[in-house]
Protein backbone atom coordinates (compact mmCIF):
# COMPACT_ATOMS: atom_id res chain seq x y z
CA UNK A 1 0.00 0.00 0.00
CA UNK A 2 2.83 2.38 0.94
CA UNK A 3 4.68 1.81 -2.34
CA UNK A 4 1.50 2.26 -4.36
CA UNK A 5 0.77 5.51 -2.55
CA UNK A 6 4.35 6.73 -3.18
CA UNK A 7 4.03 5.83 -6.87
CA UNK A 8 0.72 7.68 -7.15
CA UNK A 9 2.24 10.71 -5.40
CA UNK A 10 5.25 10.73 -7.73
CA UNK A 11 2.95 10.38 -10.76
CA UNK A 12 0.81 13.27 -9.54
CA UNK A 13 3.90 15.43 -8.97
CA UNK A 14 5.15 14.65 -12.47
CA UNK A 15 1.79 15.60 -14.00
CA UNK A 16 1.75 18.84 -12.02
CA UNK A 17 5.30 19.63 -13.17
CA UNK A 18 4.46 18.94 -16.82
CA UNK A 19 1.28 21.02 -16.61
CA UNK A 20 3.19 23.89 -14.99
CA UNK A 21 5.90 23.69 -17.65
CA UNK A 22 3.32 23.75 -20.45
CA UNK A 23 1.60 26.77 -18.92
CA UNK A 24 4.98 28.50 -18.54
CA UNK A 25 5.73 27.89 -22.21
CA UNK A 26 2.25 28.75 -23.47
CA UNK A 27 1.67 32.00 -21.55
CA UNK A 28 4.08 34.04 -23.76
CA UNK A 29 2.21 32.69 -26.78
CA UNK A 30 -1.33 33.14 -25.48
CA UNK A 31 -0.88 36.61 -23.98
CA UNK A 32 -0.17 38.43 -27.28
CA UNK A 33 -2.58 36.28 -29.33
CA UNK A 34 -5.74 37.17 -27.39
CA UNK A 35 -5.68 40.97 -27.96
CA UNK A 36 -4.47 40.46 -31.52
CA UNK A 37 -7.45 38.22 -32.26
CA UNK A 38 -9.84 40.81 -30.80
CA UNK A 39 -8.29 43.49 -33.01
CA UNK A 40 -8.91 41.49 -36.18
CA UNK A 41 -12.36 43.11 -36.19
CA UNK A 42 -12.56 45.51 -33.22
CA UNK A 43 -11.18 49.04 -33.57
CA UNK A 44 -9.06 50.18 -30.61
CA UNK A 45 -10.36 53.38 -28.97
CA UNK A 46 -6.84 54.40 -27.93
CA UNK A 47 -3.25 53.14 -27.83
CA UNK A 48 -0.30 52.92 -25.46
CA UNK A 49 1.38 55.85 -27.22
CA UNK A 50 -1.71 58.04 -26.94
CA UNK A 51 -1.95 57.26 -23.22
CA UNK A 52 1.74 58.20 -22.80
CA UNK A 53 1.53 61.37 -24.92
CA UNK A 54 3.03 64.45 -23.20
CA UNK A 55 0.53 66.60 -25.13
CA UNK A 56 -2.95 66.56 -23.61
CA UNK A 57 -5.62 66.22 -24.78
CA UNK A 58 -4.78 64.20 -27.86
CA UNK A 59 -6.60 64.56 -31.17
CA UNK A 60 -7.75 61.23 -32.61
CA UNK A 61 -10.59 60.23 -34.94
CA UNK A 62 -10.86 56.62 -36.10
CA UNK A 63 -11.89 56.10 -39.71
CA UNK A 64 -12.18 52.83 -41.65
CA UNK A 65 -9.90 52.15 -44.59
CA UNK A 66 -12.79 52.98 -46.94
CA UNK A 67 -12.44 56.61 -45.87
CA UNK A 68 -8.66 56.92 -46.23
CA UNK A 69 -7.13 58.14 -49.48
CA UNK A 70 -5.03 55.54 -51.32
CA UNK A 71 -2.38 58.25 -51.68
CA UNK A 72 -1.90 58.10 -47.91
CA UNK A 73 -1.54 54.33 -47.95
CA UNK A 74 1.00 54.58 -50.78
CA UNK A 75 2.90 57.36 -48.98
CA UNK A 76 3.49 55.42 -45.76
CA UNK A 77 4.50 52.27 -47.65
CA UNK A 78 6.90 54.31 -49.80
CA UNK A 79 8.43 56.12 -46.84
CA UNK A 80 8.39 53.51 -44.07
CA UNK A 81 8.26 49.98 -45.49
CA UNK A 82 8.53 49.42 -49.23
CA UNK A 83 8.56 45.63 -48.77
CA UNK A 84 5.40 45.72 -46.65
CA UNK A 85 3.35 43.63 -49.04
CA UNK A 86 6.01 40.93 -49.34
CA UNK A 87 7.55 40.32 -45.90
CA UNK A 88 6.22 38.45 -42.86
CA UNK A 89 6.45 41.28 -40.37
CA UNK A 90 10.24 41.74 -40.57
CA UNK A 91 12.50 43.20 -43.25
CA UNK A 92 15.65 41.15 -42.67
CA UNK A 93 17.66 43.03 -45.30
CA UNK A 94 16.83 46.38 -43.67
CA UNK A 95 17.78 44.96 -40.27
CA UNK A 96 21.17 43.83 -41.62
CA UNK A 97 21.80 47.21 -43.26
CA UNK A 98 20.81 49.09 -40.07
CA UNK A 99 23.13 46.88 -38.01
CA UNK A 100 26.01 47.48 -40.44
CA UNK A 101 25.43 51.25 -40.43
CA UNK A 102 25.33 51.37 -36.65
CA UNK A 103 28.50 49.27 -36.39
CA UNK A 104 30.27 51.72 -38.70
CA UNK A 105 29.12 54.60 -36.51
CA UNK A 106 26.98 56.09 -39.27
CA UNK A 107 24.14 56.93 -36.93
CA UNK A 108 20.98 55.16 -35.87
CA UNK A 109 19.05 53.79 -38.79
CA UNK A 110 15.56 52.41 -38.35
CA UNK A 111 14.51 49.04 -39.71
CA UNK A 112 11.04 48.66 -38.23
CA UNK A 113 8.29 47.52 -40.57
CA UNK A 114 4.75 48.90 -40.53
CA UNK A 115 3.74 45.78 -38.57
CA UNK A 116 6.36 46.45 -35.90
CA UNK A 117 5.46 50.13 -35.68
CA UNK A 118 1.77 49.29 -35.33
CA UNK A 119 2.50 46.85 -32.50
CA UNK A 120 4.72 49.43 -30.78
CA UNK A 121 2.11 52.18 -31.07
CA UNK A 122 -0.67 49.92 -29.79
CA UNK A 123 0.92 48.11 -26.88
CA UNK A 124 4.40 49.33 -25.95
CA UNK A 125 6.62 52.30 -25.06
CA UNK A 126 9.51 54.21 -26.66
CA UNK A 127 13.07 52.86 -26.75
CA UNK A 128 14.98 50.03 -25.11
CA UNK A 129 16.12 46.54 -26.08
CA UNK A 130 13.48 44.86 -23.90
CA UNK A 131 10.76 46.72 -25.78
CA UNK A 132 12.30 45.74 -29.13
CA UNK A 133 12.33 42.06 -28.12
CA UNK A 134 8.67 42.16 -27.03
CA UNK A 135 7.80 44.11 -30.18
CA UNK A 136 9.44 41.46 -32.38
CA UNK A 137 7.60 38.61 -30.66
CA UNK A 138 4.16 40.27 -30.90
CA UNK A 139 4.84 41.40 -34.50
CA UNK A 140 5.45 37.79 -35.51
CA UNK A 141 1.96 36.84 -34.35
CA UNK A 142 0.37 40.05 -35.64
CA UNK A 143 1.55 39.35 -39.17
CA UNK A 144 0.18 35.82 -38.94
CA UNK A 145 -3.23 36.88 -37.61
CA UNK A 146 -3.87 40.21 -39.34
CA UNK A 147 -4.24 40.84 -43.05
CA UNK A 148 -2.02 43.44 -44.70
CA UNK A 149 -5.17 45.53 -45.19
CA UNK A 150 -5.88 45.45 -41.44
CA UNK A 151 -2.29 46.25 -40.46
CA UNK A 152 -2.28 49.30 -42.74
CA UNK A 153 -5.69 50.43 -41.45
CA UNK A 154 -4.50 50.16 -37.84
CA UNK A 155 -1.21 51.90 -38.60
CA UNK A 156 -2.82 54.88 -40.32
CA UNK A 157 -5.28 55.33 -37.45
CA UNK A 158 -2.66 55.12 -34.69
CA UNK A 159 0.48 56.80 -36.04
CA UNK A 160 1.47 60.16 -34.59
CA UNK A 161 1.68 63.02 -37.11
CA UNK A 162 2.52 65.83 -34.71
CA UNK A 163 2.50 66.54 -30.97
CA UNK A 164 -0.71 64.94 -29.71
CA UNK A 165 -2.12 64.36 -33.22
CA UNK A 166 -2.85 60.68 -33.77
CA UNK A 167 -4.27 59.04 -36.84
CA UNK A 168 -4.53 60.30 -40.38
CA UNK A 169 -8.07 61.67 -40.00
CA UNK A 170 -7.15 64.00 -37.15
CA UNK A 171 -3.96 64.97 -39.01
CA UNK A 172 -5.78 65.74 -42.27
CA UNK A 173 -8.27 68.02 -40.50
CA UNK A 174 -5.60 69.69 -38.36
CA UNK A 175 -3.17 70.51 -41.16
CA UNK A 176 -5.33 70.73 -44.28
CA UNK A 177 -8.92 71.28 -43.11
CA UNK A 178 -10.49 68.26 -44.80
CA UNK A 179 -10.92 64.49 -44.18
CA UNK A 180 -8.30 61.85 -44.86
CA UNK A 181 -10.38 60.64 -47.82
CA UNK A 182 -9.48 63.79 -49.75
CA UNK A 183 -5.71 63.75 -49.24
CA UNK A 184 -3.78 64.14 -52.47
CA UNK A 185 -0.27 62.86 -53.22
CA UNK A 186 1.56 65.99 -52.03
CA UNK A 187 -0.34 66.25 -48.75
CA UNK A 188 0.01 62.52 -48.11
CA UNK A 189 3.77 62.75 -48.72
CA UNK A 190 4.06 65.69 -46.31
CA UNK A 191 2.31 63.72 -43.58
CA UNK A 192 4.44 60.64 -44.19
CA UNK A 193 7.62 62.74 -44.18
CA UNK A 194 7.33 63.53 -40.44
CA UNK A 195 6.68 59.96 -39.28
CA UNK A 196 10.29 59.28 -38.21
CA UNK A 197 10.05 62.05 -35.58
CA UNK A 198 6.60 63.71 -35.52
CA UNK A 199 7.27 65.63 -32.31
CA UNK A 200 10.18 67.54 -33.86
CA UNK A 201 9.38 67.63 -37.60
CA UNK A 202 6.62 69.94 -38.85
CA UNK A 203 4.00 69.13 -41.46
CA UNK A 204 2.95 72.78 -41.80
CA UNK A 205 4.92 74.86 -42.45
CA UNK A 206 7.44 72.20 -43.50
CA UNK A 207 11.15 72.65 -42.93
CA UNK A 208 13.54 72.32 -45.87
CA UNK A 209 14.31 68.77 -44.76
CA UNK A 210 10.61 67.79 -44.57
CA UNK A 211 9.97 69.34 -48.01
CA UNK A 212 12.92 67.46 -49.49
CA UNK A 213 11.83 64.21 -47.86
CA UNK A 214 8.24 64.69 -49.05
CA UNK A 215 9.54 65.15 -52.61
CA UNK A 216 11.53 61.92 -52.33
CA UNK A 217 8.42 60.10 -51.03
CA UNK A 218 6.37 61.33 -54.00
CA UNK A 219 9.03 59.99 -56.37
CA UNK A 220 8.94 56.63 -54.61
CA UNK A 221 5.13 56.59 -54.80
CA UNK A 222 5.26 57.12 -58.56
CA UNK A 223 7.78 54.31 -58.97
CA UNK A 224 5.65 51.97 -56.84
CA UNK A 225 2.57 52.50 -58.94
CA UNK A 226 -1.01 51.84 -57.76
CA UNK A 227 -1.76 49.69 -54.75
CA UNK A 228 -2.34 46.03 -55.68
CA UNK A 229 -5.92 44.79 -55.84
CA UNK A 230 -5.10 42.17 -53.19
CA UNK A 231 -4.76 44.96 -50.61
CA UNK A 232 -8.45 45.83 -51.21
CA UNK A 233 -7.87 49.57 -50.65
CA UNK A 234 -10.41 52.03 -52.09
CA UNK A 235 -9.60 54.26 -55.03
CA UNK A 236 -9.44 58.02 -54.46
CA UNK A 237 -12.95 58.37 -55.88
CA UNK A 238 -14.33 55.58 -53.68
CA UNK A 239 -12.74 57.06 -50.54
CA UNK A 240 -14.15 60.51 -51.30
CA UNK A 241 -17.63 59.08 -51.94
CA UNK A 242 -17.48 57.05 -48.72
CA UNK A 243 -16.55 60.11 -46.69
CA UNK A 244 -19.38 62.11 -48.24
CA UNK A 245 -21.87 59.32 -47.54
CA UNK A 246 -20.83 58.94 -43.89
CA UNK A 247 -23.52 59.88 -41.31
CA UNK A 248 -23.42 63.53 -40.31
CA UNK A 249 -22.28 62.64 -36.79
CA UNK A 250 -19.14 61.05 -38.22
CA UNK A 251 -18.21 64.08 -40.33
CA UNK A 252 -16.84 67.40 -39.17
Amino acid sequence: MGRRRDTQTKGSDLQTFILGLLLFLLVPVILPILPLMVLIAADPPTSAYMLQSPTRPVAHDWVPAQRISPWMARAVIASEDQKFLHHWGFDLEAIREAWADNQRGEGRRGASTLTQQTVKNLFLWPGGYVRKAIEAWISFWADLLWSKHRILELYLNLAEFGPGIYGVEAAAWHYFGHPAALLGPQQAAQLAAVLPNPRKMRVEPPSDYVSERAGWIQTQMQQMGPLPAALAWPTAEQAAASATAAPAGLRR
